[in-house]
């Protein structure tokens, strides 16, 4: 009953975020070195089966420019065929992670590392894109696009008229055209998505001109976009590079799509996420994908933001989108077909520069320069390397920083009398603060009555404690000693079992 209380706002819903998918769809396939039917495939299947399975019922899934680096990557090194194998296992992966009940752990990810991973996502996107609003074929790295950016720009306005020229124009318009509505939209269109508009304009211009520039191609059948995985391709799976891309899209996948769901959560007082399911439900997804040759899906955000504003209140939004996509593409395709290139690279240029997001560094900013340097070394990293090698530095900086942290000792003499003089430490007594700490007691003069307080201590581990054990004893022979003056604290705080004072 609940379904068919809320159908009228879903179905509405539905459309915005059906006229928002669209391009998106396309262009994440062309920036990802697919056919554009790929990418249709994947937004169809997001809608119709994950939608309907999903945890996250207002989430929306389908291809995301997050992984379109990592697709281009594998489609230019180990073909087209190998992305249905890879992407089938990593649905598998994405499957058996929700079915174990891991959804949770897949989010624990700084917030540095993932802000860093979507700017050197977005700054590669950028980068490859540009080429495309020049009717030119993207290079295999961002930094070979840096490099051979100024030559194709040359190329293009060497020849007053050329196609290039006139292709960049159109991208060009398209991107003053998405910038223009988004900021001036009159409130009885903001349903209509800057995207949208911006490559309907650029579409009716070429056709209204008969511009020669380059358009989307798409099958008359959608059929004959599918490539069934064979078992020549499952087999291919024993390369140990094609294992690795599958943990790295699985991972990526999944962390983009239940961090998507917990940002959507905090859109709307509906029904919240369950992430267990909504990783199992991507798996399927995936899975589904894989077995088609379509393109990798994840929960993604612009889509879902725009559902939730759009006013659905349950998951028939979604589902609707996926049939909307399948009506257009089996109905009309000459649509689509008319559609420049150079305009759908445009709006993932668009989409690129706010990816990089200069209030994500300002946010960070706020805890510290470590943050900063962290989110600046991921997306550097996956810009002049690749997406997994950049996020794994990344999280190699913030285990490097949280040691750091953990291990943090400041340690003070004070003296309070005669022969008397206190400890004051604060922080993590580990076995990296040993040779400082041992310096310290090295300086006490001997017959010394040392006081140490626990209060600020956080944690003492087994090295430390002997230290200050022996030393104790050391002190004693010689007329001194060592006194705990908060023995209660050291029962919480010492390494393994409880101990109530030093020997």
């Amino acid at each position: 009953m609940n379904v068919f209380r809320t159908l009228p706002r879903d179905a509405l819903a539905s459309v915005v975020v059906f006229l928002v998918a669209l391009p998106l769809c396309m262009g994440i396939a062309i920036a990802s070195g697919m056919p554009p039917a790929k990418g249709l495939i994947t937004g169809i299947i997001g809608g119709l089966v994950v939608g309907f399975i999903a945890g996250a019922p207002l989430q929306v899934s389908g291809p995301a420019a997050g992984l379109a680096v990592l697709v281009f990557e594998l489609v230019r090194t180990h073909g087209m065929a190998a992305l249905g194998p890879v992407l089938l296992l990593a649905g598998l992966i994405q499957l058996v992670a929700g079915s174990l009940r891991l959804g949770s752990w897949f989010r624990v990810t700084a917030p540095a590392v993932v802000y860093g991973m979507l700017a050197g996502i977005g700054i590669l996107i950028v980068l490859s894109q540009v080429h495309v609003m020049i009717d030119a074929a993207p290079k295999a790295s961002g930094l070979d696009n840096l490099l051979a950016f100024p030559g194709a720009v040359r190329d293009a306005l060497s020849l007053l008229g050329s196609n290039a020229m006139i292709a960049g124009a159109v991208g060009l318009g398209t991107i003053a055209s998405i910038w223009l509505w988004e900021r001036f939209r009159p409130a009885p269109l903001r349903f209509l998505p800057g995207a949208l508009v911006g490559v309907t304009l650029a579409t009716l211009t070429i056709l209204w001109l008969a511009l020669p520039v380059k358009r989307v191609e798409l099958p008359a059948n959608l059929g004959d976009a599918i490539d069934w995985i064979t078992p020549q391709g499952l087999a291919s799976l024993a390369d140990p590079q094609l294992l690795i891309a599958a943990l790295a899209l699985a991972f990526i996948a999944s962390a983009e799509t239940l961090l998507s769901a917990a940002a959507v959560d905090r859109m709307h007082d509906g029904p919240r996420a369950r992430f267990n399911r909504e990783l199992s439900a991507q798996g399927i997804g995936n899975m589904l994908c894989g077995a088609v040759g379509a393109l990798p899906m994840t929960g993604v955000i612009v889509r879902s933001s725009a559902n939730v504003q759009a006013g659905a209140r349950g998951r028939a939004s979604t589902i609707l989108h996926g049939a909307w996509l399948l009506a257009l593409v089996a109905l009309l395709p000459v649509v689509l077909q008319s559609i420049p290139v150079a305009s759908l690279g445009a709006v993932l240029v668009y989409t690129g520069c706010k990816l990089v997001d200069p209030k994500a560094m300002r946010n960070l900013g706020q805890y510290g320069r470590a943050p900063v340097f962290i989110y600046i070394a991921t997306a550097l990293c996956i810009v002049f390397t690749d997406l997994l090698t950049g996020v794994l530095v990344g999280f190699g900086l913030t285990l490097l920083k949280l040691v750091w942290s953990a291990s943090r000792l400041r340690a003070k003499l004070v003296p309070t009398g005669p022969n008397s003089a206190e400890l004051r430490m604060s922080g993590a007594a580990t076995f990296l603060r040993v040779p400082q700490l041992a310096k310290l007691l090295a300086s006490v003069e001997p017959g010394t009555r040392l006081h140490l307080s626990l209060a600020r201590v956080s944690y003492i581990d087994h090295a430390c404690m002997e230290l200050l054990e022996d030393w104790g004893r050391s002190a004693r022979a010689q007329g001194g000693g060592l006194e705990i003056v908060e023995g209660a604290a050291l029962k919480r705080r010492v390494e393994g079992r409880q101990r109530t004072a030093l020997a």
